[in-house]
C-alpha cells in the first residue's frame, strides 16, 4: 500500500536526472486447527433377534477406520486452508539473500544466529502470511480478464485470503487474528493507488487497461505488502519492466546500513533508462517521485521510515529488525500523483488523541473499528459486510477529528498510465529476507 511522499520532503529531493519530471490486540494464534473432522464409524456391535434357546448374539464385523488425508494441493478457487498444505506449519521462506561488505560475518556469526532463532514465531508467522499472499495473487494473475467488474476481483481476492487464513472476519476480534492486512487496491491506468470499489461500483476492466493489485495479508499483525501490475496490450510491457526492473533494484541495495537516499537513487536510475512507445509517441517512464516505500509496524502499514524512489539526500539508515515494503511506481505522465476521487480506504490513527465525540454514529462506528480492524486500514466494503448502514456521516466525523485517517485514491495526469511492483522484506540479524518473491515476480 503506497506511502505518501510529504509535501515539505519533495522539495529537499536531489534528482539526478532533472526531466519533467493500533492499538495492537494481544496476539493470537494465528494458524487455524485443520479442520478436519472426526471420522464416521459404524457400530462396534449389532445384536441379532434370539432364534430359539441360548441363541448366540452375532458380532458385525468392524470396518477399518479411514484416514482422513490432508490435502495436498490448492483449489480453484483458492478454499484450502495453508496452514492444511503445511501439516507441520512450517511455511516456506522467501528469498534469503546474505549480507556484504562488513555485513558479511552475519550469516554465520552464532550471536546473529540466536537472535534470529528467538524470532522464529514472528518469522512463521510472516512466512504463513507471504504464503497466503502467494497462493491468492497467482490464482489472481490466471483469473483476471477484462470484462471483469472490480468489485467482482476485488471480492475473488480477499475471499480467497480470508479462506486460507481460515478467519472469515465476521465475528468480533477474528479479523484481527489473520486476514486482510489492508484493502485490495484496483488502481487502473492514471490511478497510481489507494483505489478499492465502493457499493455501487459498476466499473469494468477494460483491454486497454494497465491495472495495479496490491493488497496486504496479515497473521498475528504481521503485514505483508505485496503488489503487482496487469496489461493485456503488449505496448505496455516496457512500462511494466520498468517498474519490475527498478523494484527489484530497491530490494538487492537494501540492508543493514543501507543509506535511504542512495537507495532512492539506484531505483531512479533503473526505472528512468526505460521508455516506452504509445500510438507513435514515445514516454520516458518516470518515477512518480511524492510515493515512497516504507517500514510496516506490526497492524500498521506505514511505519516511521520512508524509502523514495528518487534520489534524495536522506542520510537514514536501514537496521536490524527492520521491516520494508519496497515498492516504486513508474508514470507516462508528470511523475507526480494528487488526490482526486471518492474515497474508499481508511485506518484508525494509532496516535490519535482521546477525543469527545458528539455523533452517536461515530460513537458506534468506532467502537465497530476497534473490535474489528483496530489500526488495520479497512474500506466501505468492509464495513458493508459486517452489516454497517448509514455510516458515512459517522464516518466523516471519525476523519474530521482525526481518529480516522482517510486515503483518497492517488492520481498522475489524465491520459497517462502508471504501474507498481512491490516486495516486503525482513532485516534479518543473518539474512536479508524477501518474505513475499515468488516464482511470478
Amino acid at each position: 500500500m503506497a506511502a505518501q511522499a510529504r509535501t515539505e520532503e519533495l522539495n529537499k529531493l536531489a534528482v539526478q536526472d532533472a526531466g519533467v519530471k493500533p492499538d495492537a490486540p494481544a496476539a493470537s494464534n494465528g494458524n487455524v486447527k485443520d479442520e478436519e473432522g472426526d471420522d464416521s464409524e459404524d457400530d462396534a456391535e449389532e445384536a441379532a433377534p434370539a432364534a430359539g434357546t441360548g441363541a448366540a448374539k452375532k458380532k458385525k464385523k468392524r470396518k477399518p477406520k479411514k484416514k482422513k488425508k490432508n490435502p495436498t494441493q490448492q483449489s480453484d478457487p483458492p478454499r484450502v486452508l495453508v496452514s492444511q498444505l503445511f501439516p507441520d506449519k512450517k511455511y516456506p521462506k522467501g528469498e534469503e539473500v546474505e549480507y556484504v561488505n562488513e555485513n558479511r560475518y552475519r550469516t554465520t556469526n552464532e550471536e546473529k544466529r540466536h537472535l534470529d532463532n528467538l524470532k522464529s514465531e514472528w518469522l512463521n508467522d510472516y512466512r504463513h502470511g507471504a504464503e497466503v499472499h502467494r497462493q491468492a495473487r497467482q490464482w489472481a494473475q490466471k483469473t483476471i480478464k477484462p470484462g471483469m467488474a472490480l468489485t467482482d476481483i476485488a471480492n475473488g481476492i480477499e475471499d480467497a485470503v480470508r479462506a486460507l487464513v481460515g478467519h472469515q472476519g465476521l465475528e468480533e476480534g477474528d479479523a484481527l487474528i489473520a486476514g486482510m492486512g489492508f484493502p485490495t487496491g484496483l488502481s487502473i491506468n492514471h490511478c497510481a493507488a489507494h483505489y478499492t470499489p465502493n457499493a455501487g461500483n459498476k466499473m469494468v476492466l477494460q483491454e486497454d487497461d494497465v491495472l495495479k493489485v496490491d493488497f496486504g495479508v496479515h497473521v498475528n499483525g504481521n503485514i505483508v505488502d505485496s503488489a503487482f501490475t496487469m496489461a493485456w496490450n503488449p505496448r505496455y510491457d516496457p512500462l511494466l519492466e520498468a517498474v519490475k526492473a527498478a523494484t527489484n533494484a530497491g530490494v538487492k541495495e537494501a540492508g543493514i546500513d543501507a543509506r535511504l537516499g542512495e537507495i532512492g537513487g539506484v531505483i531512479q536510475e533503473v526505472m528512468e533508462s526505460y521508455e516506452v512507445e504509445i500510438n507513435g509517441t514515445t514516454y520516458p517512464v518516470k518515477c512518480i517521485r511524492n510515493l515512497n516505500g516504507h517500514t510496516i509496524l506490526p497492524y500498521s502499514i506505514h511505519g516511521t521510515k520512508s524509502v523514495p524512489i528518487v534520489k534524495t539526500n536522506d542520510q537514514t539508515k536501514m537496521e536490524e529488525g527492520d521491516v520494508f515494503a519496497i515498492e516504486t511506481f513508474g508514470s507516462t505522465g508528470q511523475g507526480v500523483v494528487h488526490e482526486d476521487g471518492e474515497v474508499s480506504h481508511y485506518a484508525k490513527r494509532g496516535d490519535a488523541n482521546k477525543v469527545d465525540l458528539r455523533l452517536s454514529s461515530a460513537k458506534s462506528l468506532l467502537n465497530v473499528i476497534n473490535k474489528n480492524f483496530g489500526t488495520l486500514p479497512f474500506c466501505r466494503r468492509y464495513l458493508d459486510r459486517l452489516g454497517q448502514e448509514k455510516y458515512l456521516l459517522g464516518l466523516n466525523s471519525l476523519v474530521s477529528n482525526g481518529i480516522v485517517e482517510d486515503y483518497p485514491p492517488l492520481v498522475d495526469k489524465k491520459g497517462s498510465y502508471t504501474a507498481q511492483f512491490e516486495h516486503t522484506i525482513l532485516i534479518r540479524p543473518t539474512v536479508k529476507e524477501v518474505i513475499s518473491r515468488g516464482d511470478d515476480y
